[in-house]
Formats: structure tokens, C-alpha cells, sequence
């Protein structure tokens, strides 16, 4: 029973892993700025980027930043699938969010 419970943990963090290698922070901006400046400009003004960078923040881990970014993405019909969700996500802990 051990053997089969590390097997299933090793092969989940091999998932994990290799999911995680697909990341890609540039494909994610450009998404980015295909799919959501236009919103964003519309109700923040400016480029759009205030929402990322107002003090009162309402985002402060990566797990909510990607299920903020998987809410915007079914509110305004995007339409992303999970791995430009995560895409888009890393663009933008990268440029703004910026986790420790």
C-alpha cells in the first residue's frame, strides 16, 4: 500500500512539474494584451494597468491571481484554456504581482 501511494505521489509531482515547465510568461502576454487591456482600459482608464497596481490591491498570491485571471477570462468570454489561464497569469506575476 505504501509503494502504491509513493507511486501515485511521485507521478503527481511529475505532472506538477512538467506542467509547469509548459509555462510561458511571454505567450501569456500576449494574451494579455490581445484579451484584456481593452476591458481593462475601459474601466481603470489609462493603459489599463492601474488594476494591477492600485494600493488596495485585491490579489495577493498566485493562487488568486489565476483564479482572477480564469474569472475574467469566463466573464468576458476569452475563452482561455487552462494553460494560457496560467500563461497570462505568470506575465503577470512577473510584471506586477511580483510573489514571494
Amino acid at each position: 500500500m505504501a509503494r502504491l501511494l509513493t507511486a501515485a505521489l511521485l507521478a503527481a509531482l511529475a505532472a506538477s512539474a512538467f506542467a509547469a515547465d509548459k509555462i510561458d510568461a511571454k505567450a501569456g502576454k500576449t494574451l494579455h494584451d490581445k484579451q484584456c487591456v481593452n476591458c481593462h482600459v475601459q474601466r481603470w482608464g489609462g493603459d489599463g494597468s492601474a488594476v494591477y497596481t492600485r494600493a488596495d490591491r485585491k490579489i495577493k498570491d498566485a493562487t488568486s491571481l489565476r483564479q482572477r485571471v480564469a474569472m475574467c477570462s469566463a466573464q468576458t468570454g476569452a475563452k482561455f484554456f487552462p494553460e494560457d489561464e496560467a500563461n497570462v497569469a505568470a506575465w503577470l506575476a512577473q510584471q506586477y504581482y511580483k510573489f514571494k
